[in-house]
């Protein structure tokens, strides 16, 4: 498979220092931010600073956050950001195809998108943006900006978001694409931070995007399979394997039948774990 995206920790581009340190951070992937964590002032030497520093995290997957299609900078981030050759372009607020193709248009080469998608809209639209080429690899959430534009409330459990959060996973898996979850803002908060992680992965996310280092050990423990999970996907294949030699459809593991369908998420568990442990 990929490289896992348990963690994928946004980087403020203008400090150049957090840059640096992100060098030695446990995160599965990093998004060089040029676009809310950076003032209008600062646009230009982020930029700069960015797109210099891309290149430099070794096997770490990297891509780089411009600002969005209608903003002045959009242009100008995606023509350097592309030049860096990072590992994809983070590109926000994506509402509908025809973004998707603008943003095809503009960036030069062959460089992987990941589509932000941060309004109801967007929710309503997350299919035809995910299918929309196969350049566009991972659906990232911005939920702050959609609970915005919702009037909804941030509270434990994310009952006024769970619709959203569903139209989006159902969009990324119909189309075969990756999908983050979004960030959760109370950096001293552990255990809500815990708690929200552990839905998201039951939910089914692929990982999700942070705004602190603390937040980094946590999320990939959760987001990697357990020992237990992985030892009982290996005996659900070897089960499966041995009624097949049999020549039997299904098995049976624990009192529990065992088919086509149990074997499949056993070797997705199994080439995550892989993948992690490769990393």
């Amino acid at each position: 498979m990929a490289n896992p995206r348990r963690s994928v920790l946004y980087m403020p581009g203008a400090n150049e220092r957090a840059l640096e340190k992100a060098r030695g951070l446990d995160a599965d992937a990093l998004i060089l931010d040029l676009e809310d964590s950076v003032s209008p002032d600062a646009k230009a030497a982020a930029r700069d600073l960015v797109c210099a520093a891309a290149g430099s995290y070794g096997n770490r997957e990297v891509t780089i956050r411009v600002n969005g299609l209608d903003t002045e900078w959009f242009a100008d981030d995606v023509r350097a950001a592309a030049a860096a050759a990072p590992d994809a372009i983070v590109v926000p607020k994506v509402n509908s195809v025809a973004d998707v193709h603008r943003i095809l248009d503009a960036v030069p080469g062959d460089v992987p998108i990941w589509a932000m998608v941060e309004s109801p809209v967007a929710m309503l639209h997350a299919y035809e943006i995910a299918s929309a080429s196969p350049r566009l690899a991972v659906l990232v959430l911005g939920t702050n900006d959609l609970a915005k534009e919702l009037h909804a409330e941030h509270v434990p459990g994310r009952a006024p978001l769970l619709t959203s959060l569903s139209l989006a996973l159902l969009g990324a898996r119909a189309a075969g694409k990756a999908i983050l979850d979004g960030v959760y803002n109370d950096v001293k908060d552990l255990d809500g931070f815990a708690a929200e992680c552990t839905q998201g992965r039951q939910l089914g996310f692929d990982g999700k995007t942070l705004i602190h280092p603390s937040q980094l050990a946590p999320c990939n423990e959760i987001f990697a399979p357990s020992e237990a999970e992985i030892a009982h996907a290996e005996k659900v294949i070897a089960a499966f394997h041995q009624a097949q030699s049999e020549g039997k459809g299904v098995a049976t593991v624990d009192g529990k039948m065992i088919e086509n369908l149990h074997v499949a998420n056993a070797e997705r568990i199994l080439s995550v774990a892989a993948a992690i442990n490769a990393g």
